[in-house]
């Protein structure tokens, strides 16, 4: 059974890992055209802005994707050093993605108070 269980566990990481890729791959090529397209485009950099935002949302997804990845892994992980090297791993990815997330928040608000000034 427990056999069973690692196997399941193992496909499950891989394909999460998959899934991370993926959206991080997918964000990072629709950033690029984008930025691309508006470095030609708009000579205020206003909407350079909405390309990085945007890209910060498909790393948050990515990231997220990844700690799941690593939660499932430490399930079946049996030695220690195995365990640490996860756990500096998530420490580092949960870091990354609380920062980006604060970043994404503020950048929000931001946007709002512009727009609630601009129509006042």
């Amino acid at each position: 059974m427990r056999d069973w269980l690692i196997l399941a566990t193992n496909l499950a990481v891989d394909a999460i890992d998959w899934l991370a890729l993926i959206l991080i791959v997918v964000g990072a090529i629709e950033a690029f055209f984008q930025g691309l397209w508006t470095m030609f485009s708009s000579p205020d950099g206003h909407h350079e802005r909405d390309v990085w935002l945007r890209l910060g949302r498909w790393l948050v997804a990515g990231l997220t994707f990844q700690l799941a990845a690593d939660v499932l892994e430490t399930a079946i992980t049996t030695s220690w050093d195995e365990v640490a090297r996860l756990a500096a791993i998530a420490a580092i990815r949960t870091f990354l993605n609380y920062f980006l997330e604060h970043d994404l928040g503020e950048i929000r608000d931001r946007q709002k108070s512009m727009k609630g000034d601009s129509e006042s």
